[in-house]
């Protein structure tokens, strides 16, 4: 019968190194809404309020850019195509790029419009060359949202403008902040641009954190209205490890700049990416049953990177725990059991473990042999009996 084992000779040193060290607890900011994710693991390293609905302001743009690249990218719409301008683009209040009416406005102008001039007038007339209308471009940013995993959003319209069914959740910009870098590397750079001219008039990019230098900061997008107060979606990137962060419900620009920057830098302190397993390293050894090897080595199917506190790696606990013994024969990458990993006031993390190598089933003759031993001394000594397996080394945590 299977049981519940911890696998033999798991050996995992972490002596996790790090630059820095910080407390796991956040900053005390007056934000309504926070939801940090470290990019390489999809870690959340702060979640407040992340699932509650807000009113998203301009950073709903990013929705708009998203439709936009997709195009471009599908070949519909190329960067030096031109979108007419209607009376109602033109006519759009809040922030512009001040296009003018009845004109011609190139695509690429269109993007940085958005980005760096966050104007809604741009957005409608995106919406308008895209779909024909604001109305139907909202149902199209409705459908993509759900597919590109958007679980609690519903446009309106394509700029943000203040409806009260034009809403989003702090987690759901984050999804889309990560789908914009994921599937338009090729566009990103645009976000990271800190002035546009147009029309004769030169506006720069809102976003704070592009200014301050050692911030890392290369996109996304504020947001602001009086009801929504002021937000920011921001991507930064130091020593190769990318942050995302959504900071939402701000009382003025100073806060946002002030409180985003805090946050940021106590992410970026507070936690590390670590390696703590390579790929094809053997970390345990599973007892087989019927096996030509009376143990198989256990590995993980591909690095295993995790996203850790700093001032808590040195508590973190390691297991390897399987239902056993696996019965031969076994295949090699076959899952075995998983990688128990706690750390004091964090989740559980657990990993697939898989078998490391391939090991035969007896022959009828040693099967027989086996029942027998099992018969009259039972399991445990039953596989004490079989022939011993080579022993394997076991490996160190690598840090990253």
């Amino acid at each position: 019968m299977s049981r519940r084992w911890l696998a033999s000779g798991l050996v995992l040193a972490f002596s996790l190194a790090a630059s820095a060290a910080g407390a796991v607890e956040p900053p005390n900011v007056q934000a309504l809404h926070v939801y940090i994710v470290d990019y390489n693991t999809g870690s959340v390293l702060y979640d407040k309020a992340g699932t509650e609905k807000l009113h998203p302001a301009s950073m709903s743009k990013l929705m708009t850019l998203y439709m936009l690249f997709d195009a471009l990218k599908r070949g519909d719409v190329k960067l030096t195509d031109n979108f007419h301008v209607s009376k109602k683009a033109w006519s759009t209040q809040g922030s512009k790029m001040f296009v003018p009416i009845d004109g011609d406005i190139m695509v690429e102008d269109l993007i940085r419009g958005i980005i760096v001039q966050s104007g809604n007038d741009a957005c409608v007339v995106v919406a308008e060359g895209l779909a024909g209308s604001e109305e139907a471009f909202a149902d199209r940013m409705n459908k993509k949202g759900a597919e590109i995993g958007l679980k609690n959003s519903f446009f309106v319209n394509a700029s943000g403008l203040p409806d009260p069914n034009h809403l989003m959740t702090a987690q759901d910009l984050y999804v889309l902040a990560n789908r914009l870098f994921a599937d338009f590397p090729e566009f990103y750079h645009y976000f990271s641009e800190k002035e546009f001219v147009f029309n004769k008039i030169k506006q720069g990019n809102r976003n704070p954190l592009l200014y301050r230098p050692g911030t890392g900061v290369d996109g996304l997008k504020t947001g602001h209205t009086e009801e929504a107060g002021f937000g920011l979606t921001a991507s930064a990137i130091r020593d190769g490890r990318r942050i995302f962060m959504v900071v939402h419900g701000m009382t003025s620009m100073q806060d946002r700049a002030d409180e985003t920057g805090q946050l940021l830098d106590w992410a970026f302190r507070s936690f590390g990416d670590y390696t703590v397993a390579k790929k094809d390293t053997i970390l345990a050894q599973a007892n087989v049953w019927m096996g030509q090897q009376k143990t198989v080595p256990l590995t993980v199917a591909q690095d295993l990177l995790v996203t850790l506190p700093v001032s808590e790696r040195d508590k973190i606990q390691v297991k390897a725990v399987y239902d056993g013994p696996v019965a031969a024969p076994v295949a090699a990458g076959q899952p075995v059991g998983e990688l128990v990993m706690t750390i004091p006031g964090m989740p559980e993390f657990r990993a697939p473990l898989v078998a490391a190598q391939e090991v035969p089933q007896l022959g009828f003759g040693g099967r027989v042999v086996a029942m027998l031993q099992q018969m009259i001394f039972g399991p445990e000594q039953a596989q004490a009996e079989q022939p011993p397996a080579e022993q394997q080394p076991q490996p160190q945590t690598q840090t990253n």
